[in-house]
């Protein structure tokens, strides 16, 4: 005999503006049972300490949420000078003190040597992997994390403002694996003193926005039915940097079932060169059959290969 699904085949993405001290999978859960949604994920991970977007995937959605992960991030933080913690946020012990107290013209003069591509060493308390481990794990036990530097990018880092001596408001947008602790820790460092982050909000991952979030309270208010009809988001809007490419019937059956699809017509050529340019270095595209979408895919020379197909 069959199991009986848990919860109802809903597909799309809800946009979470996530409370502070729940985990992200706590907050995920909450959405889950909220909703009574059979499948879900998170487009990211947002620490308990902190608040804001947390793009949370349903059914088919969870297909993409690597796409989401990959998506530029905005965050607004606030630094507090003049004590370095050891997880470099507020939930840490205080390891080291500074009586220097940068003002704003030194804040915003250091800021450019922290744009573009720049190397940066991942905070000793991180999710980050080490033979198996979790440094967190590691550094609980007291033990000190060898973490490499790693390259990240910071495309805007703006000073806000400085509400006294002591604090200062920042915002960046910054693409994968940027740690904002870090950002906070090294700008420190290099106005002469130390710092952590004492609070951190996300504004924004990828296409999804604050404009659009609702918070577990507002969702719990809700009926199921109205939350999904008014909230629910394509699954398409994480995949807002990527090409969509529109199928015919046939087409859409092959990858549909797996099959790759030959481009091989004129009017083949001429889908495959509207997409020239718009495709990334991976051939990414989105399959769509009358504006719904099909797949996952993948463009090579002149053949689109399934990557991950969305059973809609």
């Amino acid at each position: 005999m069959a199991r009986k699904r848990k919860g109802e085949p809903i597909h799309g993405w809800i946009i979470l503006d996530k409370p502070e001290g729940l985990t992200s999978t706590q907050a995920l859960s909450k959405v889950r049972r909220l909703l009574n949604a059979e499948k879900a994920g998170h487009g990211g991970t947002l620490d308990p300490a902190a608040t804001g977007i947390l793009p949370i995937a349903l059914g088919e959605a969870t297909k993409t949420v690597s796409y989401a992960m990959d998506g530029e991030k905005t965050y607004r933080f606030t630094v507090r000078w003049g004590e370095r913690t050891a997880t470099d946020d507020r939930e840490g012990e205080v390891i080291e003190r500074s009586d220097v107290r940068p003002d704003a013209d030194a804040i915003r003069a250091a800021l450019p040597a922290f744009l573009g591509e720049i190397e940066q060493v991942p905070p000793q308390f991180c999710a980050i992997k080490i033979n198996g481990e979790r440094a967190y794990d590691i550094a609980r036990e007291g033990d000190a994390v060898d973490l490499k530097s790693r390259i990240v990018r910071i495309d805007r880092l703006e000073l806000i403002e400085t509400p006294d001596a002591d604090t200062a408001v920042l915002e960046v947008d910054c693409g994968k694996g940027t740690y904002v602790r870090s950002i906070a820790r090294d700008l420190a460092e290099r106005l002469g003193t130390v710092g952590h982050v004492i609070t951190l909000r996300r504004l924004r991952v990828g296409a999804f926005t604050l404009e659009r979030a609702i918070s577990l309270d507002d969702l719990a208010a809700m009926e199921q039915g109205a939350a999904v009809e008014r909230l629910l988001l394509p699954i398409e809007t994480a995949l807002d940097d990527i090409p969509a490419l529109a199928l015919t019937e046939a087409e859409a059956h092959r990858l549909r079932h797996g099959q790759t699809v030959a481009l091989l017509t004129r009017q083949d050529r001429e889908r495959l060169a509207a997409l020239h340019g718009a495709v990334g270095g991976d051939g990414a595209v989105i399959a769509l059959f009358g504006g719904k979408p099909v797949a996952l895919a993948r463009v090579e020379g002149a053949e689109v290969r399934p990557v991950r197909v969305l059973n809609l």
